[in-house]
C-alpha cells in the first residue's frame, strides 16, 4: 500500500505573533544554527518568498537557497529577513 505523504511547514499550525517570535527563539537556541535557518526559512515562504525578497532588497532565490538549510548565509541577510518578516528575535 502506498503512503501518501505532503510537505510539513509548521508555520501553517502557528497562529499568533508570540507564537511564531517563541518557535523561532527555540531554534534559534538549538546546537545546530541549519534548525534556525530551516525555520526562517519555513515562515519566508509561508509569507511570500517573492514578498520577503522584495522587503529585503535580496535576490529571492539566493534566499530559497541561504535558508534552506545548506546554505550559509551571512549575518546580515538573516537580520534582513528577520525585520521583513517582522519577528523579534531575543537572546538571554
Amino acid at each position: 500500500m502506498k503512503t501518501n505523504t505532503s510537505p510539513y511547514n509548521p508555520f501553517d499550525y502557528l497562529e499568533t505573533e508570540e507564537e511564531i517570535n517563541e518557535y523561532l527563539n527555540d531554534a534559534f537556541m538549538d546546537d545546530d544554527p541549519q534548525v534556525f535557518l530551516v525555520a526562517l526559512g519555513h515562515l519566508a515562504r509561508k509569507q511570500g518568498m517573492q514578498e520577503v525578497a522584495r522587503r529585503t532588497g535580496l535576490n529571492r532565490e539566493s534566499l530559497y537557497k541561504s535558508l534552506s538549510g545548506s546554505g550559509n548565509p551571512h549575518f546580515f541577510t538573516v537580520k534582513k529577513v528577520i525585520k521583513a518578516l517582522g519577528c523579534k528575535l531575543e537572546v538571554a
